[in-house]
């Protein structure tokens, strides 16, 4: 059971890189940001494909976080230069950047085994492969979310904050929105990316198949991470996202373990995010209710 649950955390760790990136687009820029199908399965082939090839991790997660980039500038092109709907923007570069996977490996998946990863320094040192992948994500993710806490601080963070509250009042400042959409899509890919290729190190493979429902688990861990702790402020934002995650993949564990078959699991997630969705309604409802009963 300690190592289920060892498993899990680290799972949610891992993943809340991701759902950190779904949080930039979805939150702080207004947009559902469907590239992100891509960009995950991205960051993951060009990471495994560095790797096989003999490169270091270090620099293969690098290289797959510029990739990241890319596809998130191309995105954000689409959707401000050629006025292409967001939600369209990011399909189409979804379907993109599936045959793009498919060029940078090969072949439909790139196995990693045997080969050393950014987790194989604490492995060198004596520490499980499940403790090296706990020790490596928490490392990433507070350093993720230390940067991300200092961007969003600084004039030009807040300007794309603003761009996703009011983008009239703040082009109404002088600010170039084209420019903060492109760069929050940019952060948000790059995040994803980094976050596939951690995933697939961690795995030992990459497949080009891997993104499949990417954005609903994101959206699942950033919702759940909002109900379960809170909005108060940017920080808490962060950390609730994080937090999000991992008690995501808790709940998915769990209804592994209680057996629940693993086809199902897509449709259950599906089930759970509608439910986050719709709780501040619920709440609102069963609010008006108790005050018309009290009248």
């Amino acid at each position: 059971m300690g190592s289920l649950v060892l498993s899990t955390v680290c799972q949610g760790l891992l993943w809340s890189v991701m759902a950190l990136g779904v949080y930039l687009t979805y939150r702080v820029l207004d947009i559902a940001d469907l590239t992100v199908e891509g960009s995950f399965p991205l960051g993951a082939a060009v990471a495994a494909s560095l790797i096989a090839g003999g490169s270091s991790p270090f620099w293969a997660v690098l290289v797959a976080c510029l990739a990241g980039m890319m596809a998130g500038v191309v995105t954000g092109v689409l959707h401000t230069k050629l006025k292409i709907p967001a939600l369209l923007a990011g399909i189409l570069s979804m379907i993109a950047l599936y045959s793009v996977n498919l060029r940078i490996m090969g072949k439909a998946n790139i196995s990693l085994l045997r080969m050393e990863t950014i987790y194989t320094p604490f492995n060198k040192l004596g520490l499980s492969n499940n403790y090296a992948i706990l020790l490596t994500s928490l490392i990433a993710v507070i350093i993720f979310m230390i940067v991300l806490y200092w961007f969003f601080g600084t004039e030009l963070g807040a300007a794309i904050r603003a761009t996703g509250y009011n983008k009239q009042m703040i082009r109404a400042q002088g600010i170039n929105t084209d420019v903060t959409i492109i760069l929050g899509l940019l952060l948000s890919n790059a995040l994803v990316a980094i976050s596939g290729a951690f995933v697939a190190q961690s795995q030992g493979y990459a497949a080009v198949d891997m993104g499949t429902g990417t954005i609903v688990i994101g959206l699942a861990s950033v919702i759940i991470g909002e109900v379960l702790f809170g909005t108060r402020d940017f920080k808490n934002c962060l950390l609730s996202v994080v937090l999000g995650s991992v008690v995501y993949r808790a709940v998915i564990a769990f209804v592994l373990y209680l057996g629940l078959n693993p086809n199902d699991l897509k449709l259950f997630t599906a089930i759970l995010v509608a439910i986050a969705l719709s709780l501040p309604l619920i709440k609102s409802k069963l609010q008006s209710v108790r005050g018309s009963k009290s009248c």
